[in-house]
């Protein structure tokens, strides 16, 4: 079995810390990128001795410079940043925020750290996304679009890749219980009766999709299914999701500016 020289993004967060411990096992070494101090620490705990932690913030030139790993040969580009609320509502910074964190920051890591991942037999990208990068949402519109373009993203780099040794995969989770779904989230879908998966199923996702590599996987049912449909029928799904809109504008908070 392949033992990685790993860096994770995002491994403060709940599905970070998830993935850190479900990836820890199978590495040589796993550096935990994140901003929040303790929760780092909880999870190089949870991770053991092939853990470090590296605090950082990928959205300066500072933070991501600050990323090295010798012999590195897996990237998991994890971090993220969302907002439950109509466009409308939203300021500049959280928009700005959100395409930093969620496109722009692992673009520029995954350039910055492409020459060591290519000088390696084998090496993986793992690009975290979201079912709502295939489809769009109300009241997640900038989160949305950061995913798709993250998906588009995965996918012409792993075209660009695909004569070397690095492969590029998608993973593309459903609502996950974390601190980013907040109480407006957690409670539309409790009325929509959507579910919610726990960070630890996401990690072994995660961990199969590198023991057996596609292009991307997409978890949940029926949410990937109606991905599938709104790349073939989307009228059909903007009519169930219209019929949706009352109740997701009631959930939505009123501003978060």
């Amino acid at each position: 079995m392949t033992r990685y020289r790993a860096v994770l993004t995002g491994a403060s967060g709940g599905i970070g810390r998830a993935i850190a411990a479900a990836l820890a096992p199978h590495c040589e070494e796993l550096v935990l990128v994140g901003r929040d101090a303790p929760r780092l620490a909880e999870c190089k705990d949870r991770a053991g001795p092939v853990a470090r932690v590296l605090l950082a913030d990928l959205a300066t030139k500072a933070g991501r410079e600050a990323v090295a790993l010798p012999g590195i040969n897996l990237l998991i580009n994890n971090a993220g940043a969302g907002d439950f609320a109509w466009l409308e509502d939203q300021s500049d910074a959280t928009l700005e925020r959100i395409v930093t964190v969620n496109v722009l920051a692992p673009m520029q890591l995954t350039r910055q750290l492409l020459p060591a991942l290519l000088r390696q037999p084998q090496a993986w990208i793992v690009n975290v996304g979201s079912i709502m990068g295939y489809l769009g949402y109300p009241g997640h519109a900038a989160y949305c679009a950061s995913k798709f373009a993250l998906r588009g993203f995965s996918e012409a780099l792993r075209r660009e890749l695909a004569a070397g040794p690095v492969r590029v995969l998608h993973l593309a989770p459903r609502a996950t219980r974390t601190e980013m779904n907040g109480d407006g989230v957690r409670a539309l879908n409790a009325e929509l009766g959507v579910a919610m998966d726990d960070p630890a199923l996401v990690a072994r996702e995660l961990v199969a999709l590198l023991e057996r590599p596609a292009r991307e996987r997409l978890l949940g049912m029926p949410e990937a299914l109606f991905a599938r449909l709104n790349q073939l029928v989307p009228g059909l799904v903007d009519r169930a999701l219209r019929r949706q809109l009352p109740i997701i504008r009631r959930h939505a908070p009123a501003s978060s500016k």
